[in-house]
């Protein structure tokens, strides 16, 4: 968010905390993106604060409502705030939903079976869930869109531009093809969306929900997990890595992709792109 809508998102989560009887006298920004993550003191609440647009306003009470149904089913995610009702908020312009913080743990770095096994547990309890989410193809559909649109990505080369396009049509073919098992999955279980708390590991960011093989997820997990994951197609896991590395290049080149350094990791992934395809491309897999 710019500087101006900080200030007001920040303040619209210390009226609804206030307003709901959590005291909220002072308010630490600790993400900022296309939403905002703020914990709230004395209450120690963290709001997750997001423009009410019509759209956004839907998918926090996706997230709010898939929350609930998780943790009921005894998944390792990040709980609602318990002393509020679970709904979404709606103040000055902004939509809030909050939730309970958790105060970090050491060691910070998770032990590589630790976030295989959150992780299965995870899929687990969303395989039953009969929830109405995109499919993983709609997400590579939404970076080949806006690797196409110049006027969204003024500043990528034209030979980058076809490098992202080539990578993307191709493994959406090789990924969407294989007849794999689908299931609901995270999205993007990367270690961001993983936290190390006192009551385990627990996954946070659950608004990326989508439908697809519980490959696409491992693909977001560093290397080392999926050697503890039994029964994964490799050959697929290897093409969604490569996949999902060329959508978060994508994302990059947004002209309003606000991640710090942004520009500078989207020019080294595209290396890595490169230099990945070198060795045999997507046509050569499996």
């Amino acid at each position: 968010m710019r500087a101006p809508e900080v200030r007001r998102a920040v303040a619209a989560a210390v009226s609804t905390a206030s307003a709901l009887g959590l005291p909220a006298d002072d308010a630490t920004v600790l993400h900022d993106s296309n939403k905002l993550t703020v914990r709230l003191l004395p209450c120690d609440v963290l709001a997750r604060v997001a423009p009410a647009a019509p759209a956004a306003h839907q998918v926090a009470r996706f997230e709010v409502g898939l929350a609930r149904r998780l943790a009921a089913a005894g998944c390792p995610v990040a709980a609602l705030e318990p002393r509020v009702e679970p709904r979404v908020q709606v103040r000055d312009g902004f939509a809030i939903s909050l939730w309970t913080y958790y105060e970090p743990v050491a060691p910070a770095e998770v032990p590589p079976a630790d976030y295989a096994h959150a992780l299965q547990r995870l899929h687990a309890g969303m395989r039953p869930l009969d929830v109405p989410v995109p499919h993983f193809t709609d997400r590579i559909e939404q970076a080949q869109r806006l690797v196409a649109d110049r006027d969204r990505t003024p500043a990528l080369a034209e030979a980058d531009r076809r490098l992202l396009a080539d990578t993307l049509r191709s493994l959406r073919r090789v990924t969407a093809g294989r007849g794999t098992p689908e299931q609901p999955l995270h999205g993007e279980p990367h270690p961001g969306n993983l936290l190390t708390t006192k009551d385990g590991l627990l996954f946070i960011d659950l608004e990326t929900c989508c439908r697809g093989p519980v490959e696409f997820d491992l693909a977001h997990a560093p290397e080392e997990v999926a050697e503890h994951c039994p029964g994964i197609d490799r050959d697929l896991l290897r093409a969604c890595r490569l996949l999902v590395l060329a959508m978060v290049t994508a994302w990059r080149w947004d002209r309003d992709d606000q991640l710090p350094d942004g520009r500078r990791l989207g020019t080294q992934w595209l290396a890595r792109i490169r230099d990945t395809l070198a060795d045999g491309g997507p046509d050569t897999w499996g």
